[in-house]
């Protein structure tokens, strides 16, 4: 309807997404807020109103991929896991997120501002424990960190739809991996 003004919500919402879209596609670096602001029919100011700053607008974008970790995290805790309930959580996430996670495959550099980069390493790093094990030898740590790195490209590589549909067989390839790295620990 012409002339009915959004609601605050919905434009925040149009702008993550279409920043997401040029992101991806393009990379961080290469989109600029003017082009967002020309996508969504909206002036430079009003993007400014709802994020001043390019970062800020991805810090937005990352939040929700930062809460759902932080919920994954404190359902598994920092004991011993089920590997097949902690890898099946981790790749919805992924699934859930792979926009977003491919979008940081493209550009690694310019997200490193944001603490991303860490903030993954940190992440894969405590998955890779929870699996195997802080002191864990070196071919099980090879084969967790194979496990959770496979799951994460099968749902960046994938659209988001095929992937959930295909999340059984994704998560056993993960504990094939998994398998393989711990073999002879016994």
């Amino acid at each position: 309807m012409a002339g009915v003004p959004r609601a605050q919500s919905d434009t925040k919402a149009e702008i993550r997404a279409v920043a997401l879209e040029l992101f991806a596609r393009q990379g961080f670096d290469k989109t600029s807020l003017r082009e967002i602001s020309e996508r969504l029919g909206v002036t430079k100011a009003a993007l400014y109103y709802h994020y001043p700053s390019k970062n800020d607008l991805l810090l937005a974008l990352l939040a929700p991929l930062h809460e759902d970790m932080d919920a994954l995290f404190a359902r598994f805790g920092d004991g011993p896991v089920e590997p097949p309930a902690l890898l099946g959580a981790f790749y919805d996430v992924c699934v859930r997120h792979g926009a977003l996670l491919m979008a940081v495959l493209t550009d690694l550099g310019a997200l490193e501002g944001v603490g991303l980069v860490d903030s993954v390493l940190e992440w894969r790093d405590r998955l890779d424990t929870m699996l195997v094990g802080a002191d864990a030898p070196t071919p099980a740590r090879m084969g967790a960190i194979m496990a959770i790195g496979g799951l994460q490209d099968v749902a960046v590589g994938f659209d988001a739809r095929e992937a959930a549909a295909h999340r059984d067989h994704a998560v056993r390839a993960a504990l094939a991996a998994l398998a393989v790295g711990t073999s002879g620990m016994d």
